[in-house]
């Protein structure tokens, strides 16, 4: 059984209790000893900008940006859809602790072991 798990999130101000309880599921993954990585796509790609997530708390829940912090400095991965980036014309320049653009054969490796994937 591999030891890697990986959340998609696809939402950001859009919905931002999906967007906050993804981040609170890939912490429980980084924080049970499995390799993590969080795939942010479509508009979940605007909270890999510095400060996007500041202003995001749900209530009954730590601040996004928080989560956030939290999943990178327990060494979790943040890969962020590079074609959706694109799109958004977002800077590349202003990216969160962790996260890397990649394309999506990145993700397919990561899943090719038949990691588990859960979507936001």
């Amino acid at each position: 059984m591999a030891n890697k798990f990986c959340v998609s999130i696809t939402h950001a101000k859009d919905n931002t209790d999906k967007a906050t309880v993804g981040f609170v599921v890939a912490n429980a993954a980084v924080g049970s000893g499995k390799e993590s990585l969080v795939f942010l796509s479509v508009e979940g790609v605007r909270l890999a900008q510095k400060g996007y997530a500041l202003d995001i708390h749900e209530e009954g829940f730590a601040p996004l940006r928080e989560l956030m912090e939290n999943f990178a400095k327990a060494g979790g991965t943040i890969y962020v859809c590079s074609p959706c980036f694109k799109k958004r014309k977002l800077d590349e320049n202003n990216l969160v602790t962790g996260a890397s653009i990649v394309g999506g054969a990145k993700l397919v490796e990561f899943l090719s072991d038949g990691s588990p994937c859960v979507s936001y």
